[in-house]
């Protein structure tokens, strides 16, 4: 069974239209209109293995922050709706990615309960048109959109692009590990209740 999904989520801020493959091959099509944004998400995808179309619309005549925003929201409704009620999965997932002088830690738990901690400190308030602040907005959207709980941690790193890239690169290899299929847990849910 295909673990996917298609969104197309409407505001006065954002128009986004986004498909998503769990079980991909880490194919993306990305244009949100901030070119450092598209670059991470293609990022993310092929590093996660997931196939990820992602065709937004925003008002970024104001700035990039409602676009960023949005598309967090989206990919979390996404990630959310493809797991379905997530029988059979690891459920949890671990990365520490270096990128150069770089070192961003990710562990995600699908827990069901949305919880962002966000340690990453970056050395400018800027790359390309984007600001760096944006970066956990993304974040925040996306674990309180999949109900998922996120832990980002810098543990080196000097550079902003490479801090950045790192972390969506740790992002998504714990993700990737977490919705992995497990085979010693069948068709549960890999929880004491029952259900996440």
């Amino acid at each position: 069974m295909s673990r996917s999904a298609v969104i197309h989520r409407v505001t006065t801020e954002t128009d986004i239209r986004l498909a998503l493959l769990l079980d991909g091959t880490g194919k993306a099509e990305v244009a949100t209109g901030i070119g450092f944004l598209d670059h991470m998400l293609a990022t993310f995808a092929r590093h996660g293995l997931f196939d990820l179309s992602i065709a937004a619309k925003g008002d970024l005549a104001i700035d990039a922050h409602h676009t960023t925003e949005d598309v967090g929201i989206v990919l979390g409704q996404a990630l959310r709706e493809a797991l379905g009620e997530k029988r059979g999965i690891c459920r949890f997932g671990q990365a520490l990615v270096p990128m150069d002088e770089a070192l961003v830690e990710a562990a995600v738990d699908l827990s069901g309960r949305p919880h962002l901690s966000w340690a990453i400190v970056f050395p400018v308030p800027r790359l390309g048109r984007m600001e760096t602040e944006l970066f956990r907005e993304f974040f925040a959207a996306l674990a309180a959109n999949a109900l998922l709980s996120l832990h980002l941690t810098a543990r080196a790193g000097e550079n902003a692009h490479h801090l950045a890239e790192a972390a969506f690169k740790a992002a998504a290899r714990a993700l990737r590990m977490a919705v992995a299929a497990d085979a010693r847990q069948g068709d549960t849910v890999p929880s004491t209740k029952g259900r996440l």
